[in-house]
């Protein structure tokens, strides 16, 4: 698959999520086998520009190429003017962002809110992609409000406007994150357009990944919630999609050494404070599921340093280890595979 001149290691791809796809978790599943990775999005307010959690957002050091940045706003001015920002920053991709159901996005007529004014998504598009001299992406919904999607209108404009390619969340912004996820519009647009499209939404497994490529037909799938402490999801598609056959569960010493090896990184990228609490939430995905794991997680709350946090992980993790705990024990929700119309 090709993004513009880029061309991907394969159709497996980070689906960019506030405050998780930092720069360590995206390397993180790059090196689990994802082809490519888009960035948390960064607005396009100026004044915010550079704060500090902006600023760790637009840190691209040592990334594999290509870099794809997401903006996200609702003046074109704006985003156009933050598009040529990144791309300065160094993203050779930049990825508009109108699928983010977040309130405070939405409140502010961004993220997926735009989906309820077409005439000015249309304007943010042309903008943007007249702005920069790299491609320009957009990841979106089906449209605002259940009965009422929009998405094939949307999805064509964005083609006329020379979109590079289209990653699409089936759901509306009504939906959130809740039902389940519809492919057949993915479908419906994979079929109208001649360029890259993206399903997203509900893709957990290696099986719910292959029914999602053969069913719509799309270019490729983005992984986004299923990655959350377990990055190597995206070993186990690939092998799936290449052999059809179930790649075995990693086991309790390479979870440890994941998850250790993953809060180094992000100890170094933020710091003491910083690092110590966003790890939090990391060690919180990574051991669901595990013996014990509720507990263990209640007293991990409570530390406050880095030093300690990485020696209570490294703990209970050799408390499973010497317990015989093992992966597959590790219980799990069905997956449904059927489509929902």
């Amino acid at each position: 698959m090709y993004i513009g001149p880029y061309q991907l290691s394969n159709n497996l791809i980070v689906a960019p999520m506030a405050g998780v796809t930092d720069r360590p978790f995206r390397t993180l599943c790059k090196y689990f086998g994802a082809g490519h990775a888009v960035s948390e999005m960064m607005t396009s307010d100026q004044t915010l520009r550079m704060s500090k959690k902006s600023l760790y957002r637009a840190n691209f050091d040592g990334e594999l190429a290509p870099i794809s940045a997401q903006i996200a706003g609702s003046e074109p001015n704006e985003l156009a003017e933050a598009a040529r920002y990144q791309v300065a920053n160094g993203a050779q991709i930049v990825d508009i962002n109108m699928g983010c159901p977040a309130k405070k996005v939405c409140n502010k007529l961004a993220g997926s809110a735009l989906l309820k004014d077409e005439d000015l998504v249309a304007r943010i598009l042309d903008t943007v992609v007249a702005a920069v001299d790299v491609p320009v992406t957009l990841k979106t919904r089906l449209g605002y409000l259940n009965g009422h999607e929009n998405i094939l209108r949307v999805a064509k404009r964005a083609e006329e406007a020379g979109i590079a390619a289209l990653a699409l969340h089936g759901r509306t912004r009504e939906d959130m994150y809740l039902n389940t996820a519809r492919y057949s519009l993915i479908k419906d647009v994979k079929e109208m357009l001649n360029i890259p499209v993206i399903a997203n939404g509900d893709i957990d497994s290696p099986e719910k990944a292959k029914y999602v490529l053969d069913y719509t037909g799309a270019d490729a799938v983005m992984i986004g919630r299923a990655a959350q402490g377990r990055p190597w999801i995206f070993r186990e598609i690939a092998h799936y999609l290449k052999t059809g056959k179930q790649l075995a569960a990693p086991s309790i010493a390479e979870v440890k050494d994941v998850l250790l090896g993953h809060l180094s990184e992000l100890y170094d990228f933020y710091g003491e404070y910083s690092g110590c609490r966003i790890s939090r939430k990391h060690i919180a995905w990574y051991t669901k599921g595990l013996r014990s794991s509720n507990e263990f997680r209640q007293n991990m709350y409570k530390v406050e340093s880095t030093t300690e946090q990485f020696n209570v992980v490294e703990d209970y993790f050799n408390q499973l280890l010497a317990q015989g705990e093992i992966m597959s024990d590790v219980q799990v929700e069905p997956v449904n595979l059927l489509e929902t119309k």
